[in-house]
């Protein structure tokens, strides 16, 4: 999920800003940190790692498929038959 020093920073940061003795500041920013998680958490969100690897294996199989596309093209023009001109026969 997010990387846990990132909670920590942002909730370091937001005790900071109130003007509380050092005791309550650190009850509040476990409180924060424990909302954030849970909050971030409901989100469902990815790591960049697993965004970016995920991303690696869509570009790979939009290649194979416009690879694939390109020789099913290519089939069905070769078994396509070929047309005598009009007025001859054709068995």
């Amino acid at each position: 999920m997010l990387n846990n020093e990132f909670l920590n920073d942002l909730s370091s940061r937001i005790s900071s800003l109130l003007p509380l003795a050092d005791s309550a500041r650190n009850d509040v920013e476990k409180g924060v940190h424990e909302i954030l998680q849970g909050a971030f958490n409901r989100l469902n969100l990815v790591t960049r790692e697993e965004f970016t690897a995920q991303l690696a294996v869509l570009e790979r199989a939009e290649q194979t498929i416009a690879e694939l596309e390109s020789k099913i093209a290519a089939l069905e023009e070769r078994s396509k038959p070929i047309s005598s001109p009009p007025g001859t026969d054709n068995p």
